[in-house]
C-alpha cells in the first residue's frame, strides 16, 4: 500500500514512527506497556505483530499493510505512535525494510547480558511449548541438529532455539546503526533498567519527544512464571485446527488477546527459577566474552559487568 492507498481509509492513518526492536527478554515487554500508559503515546494491544522481517518465520500469516496499518486506526493526532516485535532486532532484514516503510523512525533496543537472555529465553519457550527440552544445557547441545531441521519438536520458528545465534548483539545493533544513524537509535541496558525505571523511562521520553515529566505506574510485567497444567496451555499455545484457522482474524482482535492474556495468566504462576549450574556459566561466560567486548566498542559502553566474575581487573576501553 502506498501513500495515496493510505488516504483511501474513512480517516487519515497513522503509520509507526518508533519501534521497541528487541532484544527478547531484556524488559520490552515491560518498555511497551509503560509507553502505552503515556497519554501523548500510541501502542497497539498487539504486542509482536511481527509485520517486518521477511527472513523470519511467522508463526500465522503475515498481516497485510493494511491489517497491519489497522492496528493504530485509534492514534489520536498529534500522539507518537509505534510498536514492539522483539524479533525485529535478530532478523537481517527488518532494518532496511522498517527504513523503507517510515523513513525517520527512531529505534528502541534493549540489552542484557547474553547468558541470561539465553537462560531466561529457554524458560520463556517452554512456559509456550516451542520448547520441548527441559534441561537448558541439553537444549544448547542441540543446536548442530537444530540448525539441520532436527529436534525441533512443535516449533513453529525454529530460529527461536538457537540460542547463541539469538544473542549475537554486536551484528544485530551494527545493523542498525548502519541504517537509522546513531542519533534515532536508542540503546538501554537491562541493567539499568532494572536499577532505575524511572531515570531509563524519562530518557526514553525524551528520546520521543513526549511529556517527560509523565509516570505510569512501574508495575512489574513478564516476570517468569510456569503453567499450572501443561495440557490446558498446550491447547491454548497450540490450538486445534478448527480454532488454528481462526487465528489470523482473530489476532487482530483487542478483545480475543484480553481474553487469551487472561487465560495464560488464570493458568499459570510465578516462579524463581534455580541459577544455571555454574560451570556451564562459566563456559558460556568465556565463550560470550568476545561478543561483549566487541558490543562495547559499537556502542560506547562498559560491559566490564558482564565479563567472566574470575578476572574482575579487566575492563573494556570506552574511548
Amino acid at each position: 500500500m502506498d501513500q495515496q492507498d493510505r488516504t483511501r481509509f474513512s480517516m487519515p492513518v497513522a503509520t509507526p514512527d518508533f519501534f521497541i526492536v528487541g532484544a527478547p527478554r531484556c524488559g520490552t515487554t515491560a518498555m511497551y506497556e509503560y509507553l502505552r500508559a503515556h497519554p501523548d503515546v500510541y501502542m497497539p494491544l498487539h504486542k509482536e505483530p511481527m509485520y517486518f522481517g521477511q527472513d523470519l518465520t511467522q508463526l500465522h500469516v503475515r498481516l497485510t499493510e493494511r491489517d497491519y496499518l489497522a492496528l493504530f486506526a485509534e492514534a489520536r493526532p498529534g500522539q507518537r505512535t509505534g510498536e514492539a516485535t522483539t524479533w525485529y532486532l535478530f532478523s537481517k532484514t527488518a532494518a532496511s525494510e522498517i527504513r523503507e516503510f517510515s523513513p525517520g523512525a527512531r529505534i528502541i533496543i534493549m540489552l542484557r547480558h547474553p547468558v541470561d537472555v539465553m537462560y531466561s529465553l529457554h524458560r520463556e519457550l517452554l512456559f509456550y511449548r516451542g520448547e520441548t527440552i527441559d534441561d537448558f544445557a541439553e537444549a544448547l547441545a542441540a543446536e548442530p541438529d537444530r540448525r539441520e531441521g532436527r529436534r525441533l519438536g512443535p516449533s513453529r520458528r525454529p530460529e527461536v532455539l538457537l540460542y547463541r545465534q539469538a544473542v549475537h548483539f554486536a551484528e544485530q545493533v551494527e545493523r542498525y546503526l548502519d541504517v537509522f544513524g546513531r542519533e534515532r537509535v536508542k540503546i538501554i541496558l537491562f541493567d539499568d533498567f532494572i536499577a532505575d525505571v524511572e531515570a531509563e523511562y524519562a530518557d526514553v521520553l525524551r528520546f520521543l519527544g513526549v511529556d517527560e515529566t509523565f509516570r505510569p505506574e512501574f508495575r512489574r510485567v513478564n516476570e517468569s512464571k510456569e503453567p499450572l497444567n501443561r495440557t490446558v496451555q498446550a491447547m491454548m499455545v497450540r490450538p486445534p485446527a478448527p480454532v488454528a484457522k481462526l487465528i489470523p482474524l482473530l489476532r487482530r482482535s483487542p478483545f480475543a488477546h484480553r481474553v487469551r492474556a487472561a487465560l495464560l495468566a488464570f493458568n499459570s504462576r510465578p516462579v524463581d527459577r534455580p541459577p544455571m549450574p555454574t560451570a556451564l556459566r562459566q563456559q558460556l561466560m568465556a565463550e560470550f566474552e568476545p561478543e561483549i567486548r566487541r558490543l562495547a566498542a559499537l556502542i560506547d559502553r562498559d560491559l566490564s559487568g558482564w565479563l567472566p566474575a574470575d578476572e574482575p581487573e579487566r575492563r573494556l576501553a570506552t574511548a
